[in-house]
């Protein structure tokens, strides 16, 4: 590891190769943690073995390392983690801050899905287990991207769930348990996750662990509009031509040309020292245009 006291992460889930939303995130985690002087560390989140493609964990680690994008230390897996998450939701039981939820989706569906106290008429054998939200919760944080942002925690998302009813782990409880464990202090990925940022800060401090600095990074849309991870044109990441993939992953993150590099370390090491978070667009970014020499935004 590095000297710094500074870690971030890349934390992909094996549903497929990686596309270029994917590697836009991996390079800026990558560049604001080599700016820090910080470690980075990737994480494989394969705890929903029905979503998982086989084989897809180690095309992705085969296609970082292919863009020189080194990783510090062992990869984690979720798989290997399932210990940790039940300390954690045992730890949230005992306090009662988590419960037994026996509603089904239909149930919550007068409410917008929105849970704010059980409606089940009766008991099922595979509850789900949620997070109690007090009333009046409201998350307010700085994102090193978008700035204050605000959500509602009990009107807008309600208790969430924690363990899935089919006895999958929920995203929010994995992540908050690894980031805490790995030490992580920067969290630098794409703006869909920003919606999800209020809920694990609320795990934090339910489970008395700290909170991460936060950057939401803008998300990338194809011709038409649509986010590349649910696009048809999401297609694999062409690592042919690494040097200039980053090049263009490097122009939609708002940074200034790096001109004279012809090796892929070379421009990494001046990337990695010339990276400016505040140069980062909020915008969606069409990837068509930036392909084209121009950056062009588009409001999500």
């Amino acid at each position: 590891m590095l000297g710094s006291p500074r870690r971030g992460r890349f934390a992909p889930s094996p549903t497929g190769s990686l596309h270029a939303g994917s590697l836009l995130a991996a390079l800026g985690s990558w560049v604001q943690a080599r700016h820090a002087g910080g470690a980075w560390l990737v994480r494989i989140e394969d705890v929903d073995p029905p979503r998982e493609v086989a084989g897809a964990a180690q095309s992705q680690l085969h296609t970082l390392a292919r863009f020189g994008l080194v990783h510090d230390g062992e990869v984690a897996y979720q798989s290997m983690r399932h210990g940790l998450y039940q300390d954690a939701l045992q730890q949230l039981l005992a306090t009662g801050q988590a419960f037994e939820c026996h509603c089904s989706r239909s149930t919550l569906a007068a409410n917008g899905g929105i849970h704010r106290a059980c409606v089940a008429t009766r008991r099922r054998p595979d509850p789900a287990i949620r997070l109690r939200v007090p009333d009046g919760c409201r998350i307010t944080f700085n994102d090193g991207v978008h700035g204050a942002v605000a959500q509602a925690l009990d009107c807008d998302v309600g208790d969430f769930v924690l363990r899935r009813s089919d006895g999958l782990w929920a995203y929010q409880l994995a992540v908050v348990v690894d980031d805490a464990a790995q030490g992580i202090t920067d969290v630098v990925r794409g703006a869909d996750l920003l919606d999800s940022t209020p809920r694990q800060i609320q795990l934090q401090r339910a489970l008395g662990l700290p909170t991460p600095r936060y950057a939401h990074l803008p998300l990338l849309l194809d011709a038409e509009g649509r986010k590349l991870s649910k696009s048809e044109a999401a297609f694999s990441v062409n690592s042919e031509h690494p040097l200039a993939t980053l090049q263009l992953l490097w122009r939609c993150l708002g940074q200034s040309p790096l001109e004279g590099h012809t090796t892929l370390q070379g421009f990494l090491r001046a990337a990695g020292e010339a990276f400016d978070l505040r140069r980062v667009p909020r915008q969606a970014l069409s990837l068509s245009a930036a392909a084209h020499n121009t950056i062009t935004t588009v409001d999500a």
